[in-house]
């Protein structure tokens, strides 16, 4: 078969059984991307008379499909983490709050020294352990805002607050990552000098483009908007979509050139422009191009997962108390951040905090993904913690209704059903 019709032809049938399946998940309740990670797994895993997807569509490793197909997933996250960007405005972020921050520092906190902990002492392997340490600190503020939405409560608290410090969590996770991918790649093994440049490193890029985005855009942007008020300019209004892309793109390769992981640089990018996103129509238009290629990102890594690798009672259990881990670790972090920065914060209040920051979702399987193409990752632990990303996205919405229901139980929304 020729080149160009066998990309065509398996990049059709791998997003049309993705958007499929996305949409059977969400008739559940589920997010999506559940789907498209379990069809990834199957393609993989089910082989029948020793032939399966993955050999139909020629994704064997080392093929012209699988470079394809890994390229379309890496521009999926690119642009995921942008879109993200764009919805994380600088201005809510520096004004947060006392009790959001402390929310997402212990919230990042616990689960890395936890996480990190039990690899070390279990495997000890300080690389490995650091990007678990890494997986265990993100949370997933989409997962986590839809459930809020859905029941109508965004406009209490607990809500404002979770939204909050899921904000600061997202910058700080950048951060942990960059370090730990600038740790990573450290030749020699570790030191304390490359440790501060890592870190160096990681807090200029990340604070300069706030600095840029806070005080450099908005000098821009209405030094354009005077110059374009005189007749006489030549110059035609640019398209916000071409700048963005444009911006995208580039922070995506600044970051990978200096060390650290392109979707740092594309969440950056994207929170240059967060101010003007909605009036622009930037937020509908990216998410018209996320959605095309993140589904082929979430089975490309359902597609690295290795079902048998789970065929011993020790991983399993590795499994279940990585899972563990990951819920009480943000659980307890989060809910003591607010008892910390609020001493009047009630039960119910730590619960639903607690419990809204645990979905890991899409920003721990990243991490994963990163580990794995990086080589510090061996497919076993990548599969442990893909596993507890989709665990804690499952598990976390019931439990985030449940708590939100025992406190507000006379709301509207309830008074519906």
């Amino acid at each position: 078969m020729e080149t160009l019709p066998s990309i065509l032809l398996m990049l059709f049938v791998v997003f049309a059984l993705a958007r499929t399946f996305s949409a059977v998940v969400e008739k559940f309740g589920f997010p999506g991307l559940i789907g498209e990670i379990v069809l990834g797994i199957l393609m993989a895993n089910v082989v029948i008379n020793e032939t399966s997807l993955v050999t139909l569509l020629d994704l064997g490793a080392g093929t012209n499909n699988n470079s394809i197909l890994y390229t379309f997933s890496e521009l999926g996250v690119v642009f995921l983490l942008f879109s993200v960007g764009l919805e994380t405005r600088v201005k809510d972020l520096l004004g947060s709050g006392r009790t959001a921050f402390l929310v997402a520092l212990l919230g990042v906190i616990v689960p890395f020294v936890l996480g990190f902990a039990f690899i070390e002492v279990s495997d000890g392997q300080f690389e490995s352990a650091m990007f678990l340490a890494a997986a265990m600190v993100a949370t997933s503020v989409g997962i986590t805002a839809r459930v809020i939405k859905d029941m109508q409560l965004m406009d209490k608290m607990e809500s404002r607050i979770i939204i909050a410090a899921a904000v600061i969590d997202d910058v700080l996770g950048m951060i942990v990552l960059a370090i730990v991918q600038g740790i990573a790649g450290s030749s020699g093994g570790l030191n304390i000098l490359d440790l501060l440049i890592v870190i160096l490193k990681a807090v200029v890029f990340v604070v300069g483009v706030i600095a840029l985005a806070k005080w450099g855009v908005p000098k821009i942007v209405a030094a354009w908007v005077s110059t374009n008020t005189k007749r006489e300019t030549p110059f035609k209004r640019p398209n916000p979509l071409i700048l963005a892309l444009a911006a995208c793109l580039f922070f995506a390769w600044l970051a990978e050139e200096i060390g650290l992981a392109a979707i740092i640089g594309a969440f950056l990018a994207g929170m240059l422009f967060a101010d003007y996103a909605e009036t622009t129509g930037l937020i509908h238009s990216i998410e018209t191009i996320t959605t095309l290629f993140i589904s082929f990102f979430f089975v490309h890594v359902g597609l690295q997962v290795e079902v048998g690798a789970f065929n011993n009672f020790h991983a399993i259990l590795e499994v279940v108390v990585i899972i563990l881990l990951a819920v009480v670790s943000k659980y307890l972090g989060c809910g003591m951040g607010a008892k910390i920065a609020d001493r009047t914060i009630s039960r119910e209040s730590f619960n639903i905090i607690g419990f809204g920051m645990v979905p890991r979702g899409e920003v721990g399987i990243i991490i994963a993904s990163i580990g794995l193409t990086s080589g510090i990752l061996d497919n076993e632990l990548y599969s442990v913690i893909v596993m507890m990303a989709v665990a804690t996205t499952i598990i976390a919405p019931p439990i985030l209704s449940s708590v939100f229901k025992r406190k507000y139980n006379n709301h509207q929304y309830y008074e519906q059903e």
